[in-house]
C-alpha cells in the first residue's frame, strides 16, 4: 500500500507535466493560413495547414493569412500636372506569396504596402493632367500596381490589383467643368445641325436641277405640296396667280430673248 502511494505521488505530477507539455506543443493551422516556425529566435521552416506539434518555450509559431487581403489607400491630396488640387483614394488587393519572407524582411507588411501604395498614387497622379486622371483611371491603377509590385516582390507579397475609388475636387472647379461640358455639347449640336443644313441644301439643289429638266415638274410639286396641307379648315391656300399663267409669261420671256 505504501508502495502504491509512493508511485502515485511520483506518477501524478509527471502525468500533469506530460499533459501540460502536450497541450502547449499543439498548434492548429487553419486551411487559409501558413505557420512560420522559429526555434530560439531562428527561422526553421513553414508549417502547412493541419494539426502540428512544436517544442514549447523553445519554438514559436507565427500564423500568416494567405488569403487575398484588402487595404484602403486613404484620401490623398494631390496637385496634378496642370496645377489642379484633387483628392484621390483607392484600394489595394494583395496576398502573401512567401510567408517566411513577409515576416523576416518586413516589420509590418500591411503597413508597408499601404504606405508604398500611397506614395505611388501621389507620384503617378501628380505626373498627369486633370483630364488624364479623369479619363484614365484604369491605367493609373495599373501604373500604381506596377510600382508597388516591383518593391513588394522582395517582401514576399504579390499585388493582384489596385483600383481608384473616388476622385474629388473643389465645388467651383466642378461648376466650371460642368459649364465647359455644356458648351462642348452645344458646339457639337451646332456642328451637326450645320452639317444637316448643308446636306439638305445640296439635295434641294439637285432636286431643283431635276425639276428644271422636266416640264410640268414644278406644277406637280406645287400640287403635291397643297395636297399635303390636308383638308383641315385651319389651312387656307391662296394662289394669287395661276401656275399656267406663270408658265405662259416664262415662255413669252424666252421667245423675246431669242428674238433679241
Amino acid at each position: 500500500m505504501a508502495l502504491l502511494e509512493i508511485f502515485a505521488v511520483l506518477f501524478f505530477p509527471f502525468l500533469i507535466f506530460a499533459f501540460v507539455f502536450l497541450a502547449l506543443s499543439i498548434r492548429i493551422i487553419n486551411q487559409w493560413e501558413t505557420g512560420v516556425r522559429f526555434r530560439l529566435g531562428r527561422y526553421i521552416d513553414t508549417m502547412s495547414p493541419g494539426l502540428r506539434f512544436i517544442i514549447p518555450i523553445i519554438d514559436g509559431v507565427k500564423k500568416i493569412d494567405m488569403r487575398i487581403l484588402t487595404i484602403d489607400i486613404p484620401r490623398q491630396q494631390v496637385i496634378t500636372k496642370d496645377n489642379v488640387p484633387i483628392n484621390v483614394n483607392g484600394v489595394v488587393y494583395f496576398k502573401v506569396a512567401d510567408a517566411a519572407t513577409a515576416i523576416i524582411k518586413v516589420q509590418d507588411y500591411l503597413y508597408a504596402v499601404s504606405q508604398y501604395a500611397q506614395t505611388a498614387l501621389r507620384d503617378v497622379v501628380g505626373a498627369m493632367s486633370l483630364d488624364q486622371v479623369l479619363g484614365e483611371r484604369e491605367q493609373i491603377g495599373k501604373d500604381i500596381e506596377r510600382i508597388v509590385e516591383a518593391a513588394s516582390k522582395q517582401w514576399g507579397i504579390e499585388v493582384t490589383d489596385i483600383k481608384l475609388q473616388d476622385i474629388d475636387m473643389a465645388e467651383d472647379l466642378k461648376r466650371l467643368m460642368s459649364r465647359q461640358a455644356s458648351s462642348e455639347r452645344e458646339k457639337r449640336a451646332t456642328i451637326i445641325k450645320a452639317e444637316g443644313d448643308r446636306m439638305a441644301a445640296d439635295n434641294l439643289s439637285k432636286a431643283a436641277a431635276v425639276m428644271m429638266k422636266s416640264p410640268g415638274a414644278m406644277q406637280l410639286r406645287t400640287l403635291q405640296t397643297i395636297d399635303g396641307l390636308g383638308p383641315t379648315a385651319s389651312n387656307t391656300v391662296i394662289l394669287a396667280v395661276p401656275v399656267d399663267i406663270l408658265d405662259l409669261v416664262k415662255n413669252i420671256n424666252s421667245a423675246v430673248s431669242k428674238k433679241k
